[in-house]
């Protein structure tokens, strides 16, 4: 036990060995309780096996855990927030958490069957995250973390008119793959870029979920309820996360019951929560959203031609493995803004369509005259494989018939498969 408590000692003092210039020589107190974890474990193991009589591991003295300081965004700051959120196109994936306090994992799990737009009812039964560089759906993290919490209906409307403009079984979509949830990494990125754009402090995905928390008990939410809400296994977990707000409420409570009772004058207040009991006063912001270059994934771009014509272009990739591209075209950009979506949504239809067999293979509009007639032919004649044929029929080069046949014949392939 000494040689260990002398290692995890060592490895305080001096065990980093690179970045040394950013981070200093120590290791951080995490570090040296995480290879603590990896020596009990392997010491563990080997007690099992008889390899030694007892685990030199268990009690050690560690260096403490801090807790990782928790950051709240304020009033201004949310509507900022929420306001370049919708210009970015993610605005009801944080109005959601903000009005729940979800976990990140719950949030991006959830599928429009586990919403009831009647009740506004919200059942939290599953989660996501990566395992291996895959995305795993498994039970959320407690079992009470399995839960139903009801939505105020002001949520529920916006997530009911946002449900028409998706088209996936999940309510937050990946916007690049197909029937998958949003990556985790992908909306920890969005976060950081919507906080930048909106000129707020950066902060957790879960200060997200804190800044709800927070909201809630100023605003006279029991901690009972509150510990429900957030899938917490009691209330005294719920009190040790957020007592500094607990303790801001009691004093609040007994200012009011000092007041209430004639021994303070009517005109004293105290300066504890002051904030937050005005926050329903404070004037809406005039922050004016950062409008970047780049549009989010999946949603096409628009381009302007001339002084009265903007085109639309989408160009996902087909089941041949190539992107193909589709135009719409407009006199404004808000004309060819409302006009994209449904070309995007009629080609990703045609996509599914096509890899679930229940349409022919079909290759899209866009292309070269000359690949259709080659494509025709082949068809047509799928017992010719001599090049020099094919191209003397469709009447074109060898050379281009080269370039298209192997992607042909793999559509034609497929379309006999369907």
């Amino acid at each position: 036990q000494n040689d260990l408590q002398q290692f995890y000692t060592r490895l305080k003092i001096g065990g980093r060995l690179r970045d040394t210039d950013s981070y200093g020589v120590g290791l951080s107190n995490q570090m040296v309780r995480a290879c603590h974890f990896n020596c009990r474990s392997a010491l563990e193991k080997a007690e099992q096996e008889g390899l030694i009589r007892v685990n030199p591991a268990i009690g050690c003295k560690l260096p403490p855990k801090k807790a990782r300081e928790m950051q709240v965004l304020t009033h201004e700051e949310l509507q900022r927030f929420l306001i370049q959120a919708k210009e970015e196109g993610y605005y009801e994936l944080f109005l959601l958490e903000l009005a729940t306090g979800l976990r990140r994992g719950e949030l991006l799990a959830l599928q429009w069957d586990d919403l009831n737009f009647e009740t506004g009812e919200l059942h939290i039964n599953k989660q996501v995250y990566r395992v291996k560089g895959e995305l795993t759906v498994s039970a959320p993290k407690t079992k009470a973390s399995t839960r139903t919490i009801v939505l105020p209906p002001t949520v529920t409307a916006i997530l009911r008119e946002y449900q028409s403009r998706t088209h996936s079984r999940w309510m937050f979509p990946s916007p690049v793959k197909e029937d998958s949830s949003l990556d985790p990494a992908t909306c920890r990125q969005r976060l950081h870029l919507i906080l930048e754009h909106a000129q707020c402090k950066q902060v957790r995905f879960h200060d997200l979920r804190h800044t709800f928390c927070t909201a809630a008990l100023e605003n006279g939410m029991d901690v009972k309820t509150l510990s429900a809400l957030l899938g917490h296994v009691s209330s005294e977990t719920t009190l040790n996360i957020y007592s500094h707000i607990t303790d801001n409420m009691r004093t609040e409570a007994a200012v009011r019951i000092d007041r209430g009772i004639g021994k303070a004058k009517p005109n004293e207040r105290n300066n504890v929560g002051a904030d937050s009991a005005n926050v329903s006063k404070q004037p809406m912001t005039t922050f004016e959203p950062y409008k970047g270059n780049k549009r989010k994934a999946g949603t096409g771009c628009i381009t302007q031609i001339s002084d009265h014509c903007w085109e639309g272009r989408y160009s996902p990739m087909w089941p041949d493995g190539k992107k193909h591209s589709r135009n719409i075209y407009a006199q404004t950009r808000e004309e060819c803004e409302a006009l994209l979506p449904g070309l995007i949504a009629e080609m990703k239809a045609e996509i599914a369509a096509i890899k679930a067999g229940t349409n022919h293979v079909e290759i899209p509009d866009g292309i070269s005259k000359k690949r259709k007639a080659i494509a025709a032919y082949m068809r047509a004649n799928p017992e010719v494989r001599n090049k020099s044929l094919i191209a003397s029929e469709c009447q074109t080069s060898r050379c281009t018939v080269q370039k298209y046949y192997d992607e042909i014949r793999r559509l034609i392939e497929l379309e006999t498969v369907c």
